[in-house]
């Protein structure tokens, strides 16, 4: 097995950073009933899923910070103001639903391949963050009672089923393709590291 270098891991979070901005910025997807979708929670639980629960934070969390100067938030927008907005809790629950993704996920290395772990993995992250943080925020910023901000994140939920359907296929055939992304940290009996750095 391969060591993973400082440099790697830099290029790897940086790396999918990207990969969330591009999912952020493409056009939201239009269904003709409820909210249109954007794909930036796919690019999101993917890092998780992929990278692991730090790294997949860092890229999450990078990708956040490039957006206060960067037009790379969902529909091309950026700025602090966001943060201050109805969007807000959407973003803070970002990293944070990478995180636990990639924990669950990297947790449970030896079933990285299996599409329903990580499918289950995603959609879990993704309820107990994003679709918590960001209605209790839209409630307070909207002035809206919890339950009607609940109801109205509700429309997310088709969507949201969809994009973590296509990121366990995608992150399954990553680990796949790239087992040592979710390697073990391997030691010799007497304490020594072996080349395996951990996921």
């Amino acid at each position: 097995m391969t060591r993973r270098t400082p440099t790697t891991d830099v290029a790897l979070v940086a790396g999918f950073a990207a990969l969330i901005a591009v999912c952020a910025i493409l056009p939201d997807i239009k269904t003709g009933v409820g909210v249109p979708y954007s794909l930036q929670t796919l690019g999101v639980l993917l890092a998780g899923a992929v990278l692991g629960p730090v790294r997949g934070f860092l890229a999450v969390v990078l990708y956040l910070v490039a957006g206060l100067v960067l037009p790379i938030y969902s529909g091309g927008a950026s700025g602090a103001a966001h943060y201050s907005g109805v969007t807000a809790g959407y973003l803070v629950a970002f990293p944070l639903a990478a995180a636990l993704c990639g924990y669950l996920v990297h947790r449970n290395r030896e079933r990285a391949t299996e599409f329903t772990l990580v499918f289950t993995c995603g959609l879990l992250s993704s309820f107990l963050f994003i679709h918590t943080l960001g209605p209790l925020n839209l409630a307070w910023r909207a002035d809206l009672s919890l339950k009607e901000a609940f109801v109205y994140d509700t429309a997310y939920f088709p969507g949201d089923i969809l994009k973590n359907v296509v990121m366990a296929l995608v992150a399954t055939s990553v680990h796949r393709a790239f087992p040592d992304l979710v390697a073990r940290r391997a030691r010799r009996p007497e304490g020594n590291e072996l080349a395996v750095e951990p996921a």
